[in-house]
């Protein structure tokens, strides 16, 4: 069951495009979005990131991408919503709690995804090389750092 609500989840944003532009499809191309710092204060040196669909700020489904430059990471944060993640390019390496624990991390390939459940603290690094990954959730949404960390 879980399974068919995230591929759901992963297709809602390709039925809102066919259906916003009558009987054609509205492509959000990636050259048409531009890439941004990230607007949350926090810790997350070597990412950027681009809204696809949506605003996680606002009430409904949003969708945005996520690129981290070698070494990149975000440390450990928390979420108000249920994210889930999916990595488009390169790998990330993903772990749960307040202090950002090396050996407490899993790696997440290409094609892979995780969920990130709402309050569940979480940090990413880019250990391997440059990364993309695409964030799912239902907001409003927020992102809380966990100081000090």
């Amino acid at each position: 069951m879980r399974r068919y609500l995230i591929l759901g989840l992963l297709l809602l944003p390709l039925q809102g495009l066919a259906q916003t532009a009558g009987n054609k499809p509205a492509p959000i191309l990636p050259e048409d979005i531009a890439w941004r710092e990230p607007a949350t204060a926090g810790p997350t040196p070597g990412a950027v990131n681009m809204t696809i669909v949506g605003n996680a700020e606002n009430s409904g489904l949003y969708v945005q991408r996520v690129k981290l430059t070698e070494g990149g990471r975000i440390n450990p944060h928390t979420h108000n919503d249920e994210r889930i993640s999916v990595v488009l390019e390169g790998s990330i390496f993903v772990g749960f709690g307040e202090t950002f624990d090396e050996s407490a991390m899993v790696e997440i390939t290409t094609g892979g995804l995780y969920v990130a459940p709402a309050g569940v603290p979480h940090y990413i690094w880019a250990k391997n090389g440059p990364a993309l990954y695409q964030e799912n959730g239902f907001g409003p949404s927020a992102t809380s750092f966990i100081q000090g960390r």
